[in-house]
C-alpha cells in the first residue's frame, strides 16, 4: 500500500458532533472540549453554527462560546497555530462571522456548502443551486476581503438520501468553480455514508488527478454503515492528506428536537435510525493511523481520555472502538517471562 506519512486532521465535534444531540450541550462544556482538542495538538477546529439559531438551538450560544475560546488562558499560548471554523451557510450567518471577526472574536474561517443534488441544496440552504452559487460569488469576497479563510464544501458526491445516485465528476466541476470564487480549500463530503471504498478511491484519484492544490482537500466522511474507517483507508491509498472527525462519532443532521422542544433543524431526519448516525470517529482514525506509521501531529492518549470525557458530557456511550479496547501495547507486559 502506498499513502501518506503524515496528514492533517481536523476535529469538528463542538459543531458537526453536538449539533445533531437532542439536548444542549452547556457551553462551558462545549469549551472545555475546544481547549482539550487545542492541548492534543489539533489545529483545525469547528465551532460553532452561525445560522440562525431558532432553527438550530445548539449553536444559541455560537458569539458566547467565540468570546470564551478567544479569551481562555489555558490554551492562549497556542492560539496562533490554531484555525477556527463557524458554518456559514447563508448571508446573514456570513455577515455575523464577519462582525465578530471585526470586533476581535470572530472565526478564521468560514464554511459554505453545496449539493450536487438540486434536492438536498434546497433542503439545506433553502435555495436551488443557481442562486447559491450566485450568493457565494459575491460573499466569499466579502468574507476573504474581511481577512477570512472561506471553505467551499462538496456534499452528496456518493449519493443523495433524497435523490438516490449522484454523479461523481460533478463534484469535480464544483471542485474547480470553489476555488474559481475564491476559496481557500475544499471539503468533500460523505455527509450520510453513501459512500463505499472502491468510489471513494476512484473519486479521489481523479480529483488528485484535476487538481494543482492536493493540500487543499479534506475528506469528510460518515460512518452510517459502518465504513467510514475503511473509506479513510482508501482516500489514504488515494493520496489525500486531510481529513475531519468527530470524538466518539458524534454528528449528523442538525436536532430537529431539543431540550423536550421541537425545531425546524433541516427538517425530518432521512436516517433509519437518527441515534446511529454519525462521523468518523476521531479517537479510532488516530489510533488507526497510529499503527500504520502516520504522524497525525497529536497526542493519541490525551485523544482518548478526551473522548472518554465527552461521552460523560452527551451522557451515553459512543462508537470509539479504541476507548473500550484501549491502544495495542508497545511494550511488553511481563519481560521477565
Amino acid at each position: 500500500m502506498n499513502y501518506p506519512k503524515k496528514v492533517v486532521i481536523g476535529d469538528i465535534t463542538v459543531r458537526d458532533g453536538f449539533q445533531h444531540e437532542e439536548r444542549f450541550i452547556p457551553t462551558e462544556a462545549k469549551l472545555w472540549t475546544l481547549e482539550q482538542l487545542i492541548l492534543s495538538g489539533f489545529r483545525h477546529i469547528e465551532v460553532t453554527n452561525f445560522g440562525n439559531p431558532k432553527g438550530m438551538p445548539q449553536f444559541r450560544d455560537s458569539d458566547e462560546l467565540f468570546r470564551m475560546i478567544r479569551s481562555s488562558k489555558k490554551v492562549a499560548h497556542l492560539m496562533n497555530e490554531v484555525v477556527l471554523t463557524a458554518i456559514t451557510i447563508r448571508e446573514r450567518a456570513i455577515e455575523r462571522a464577519i462582525e465578530a471577526r471585526q470586533k476581535g472574536y470572530g472565526p478564521d474561517r468560514i464554511l459554505l456548502m453545496v449539493s450536487t443534488s438540486e434536492s438536498h441544496q434546497k433542503v439545506n440552504s433553502g435555495v436551488s443551486l443557481a442562486e447559491y452559487w450566485k450568493m457565494s460569488e459575491e460573499w466569499v469576497k466579502k468574507a476573504r476581503d474581511a481577512g477570512l479563510q472561506v471553505n467551499g464544501t462538496v456534499s452528496t458526491i456518493w449519493g443523495c438520501p433524497i435523490e438516490g445516485p449522484t454523479d461523481m465528476r460533478k463534484a469535480i466541476e464544483f471542485t474547480k468553480r470553489w476555488f474559481d470564487i475564491g476559496a481557500t480549500d475544499v471539503e468533500h463530503a460523505d455527509h450520510d455514508g453513501s459512500a463505499s471504498p472502491d468510489r471513494v478511491y476512484d473519486y479521489f484519484s481523479m480529483l488528485l488527478d484535476s487538481t494543482d492544490n492536493p493540500q487543499k482537500q479534506i475528506a469528510h466522511f460518515h460512518t452510517t454503515r459502518g465504513w467510514g474507517l475503511a473509506n479513510v483507508l482508501a482516500a489514504l491509498q488515494a493520496g489525500i492528506t486531510n481529513y475531519e472527525s468527530t470524538l466518539g462519532g458524534l454528528g449528523g443532521q442538525p436536532a430537529n428536537f431539543v431540550d423536550g422542544v421541537p425545531v425546524s433543524g433541516t427538517g425530518t431526519y432521512y436516517y433509519r435510525d437518527p441515534s446511529e448516525v454519525g462521523l468518523v470517529c476521531t479517537e479510532d482514525m488516530v489510533v488507526m493511523m497510529d499503527e500504520m506509521g502516520i504522524d497525525t501531529g497529536v497526542d493519541v492518549d490525551m485523544v482518548l481520555d478526551t473522548g472518554k470525557m465527552v461521552e460523560k458530557i452527551v451522557g451515553r456511550r459512543l462508537r470509539s472502538e479504541s476507548i473500550r479496547n484501549g491502544r495495542i501495547p508497545k511494550f511488553m507486559k511481563n519481560p521477565e517471562k
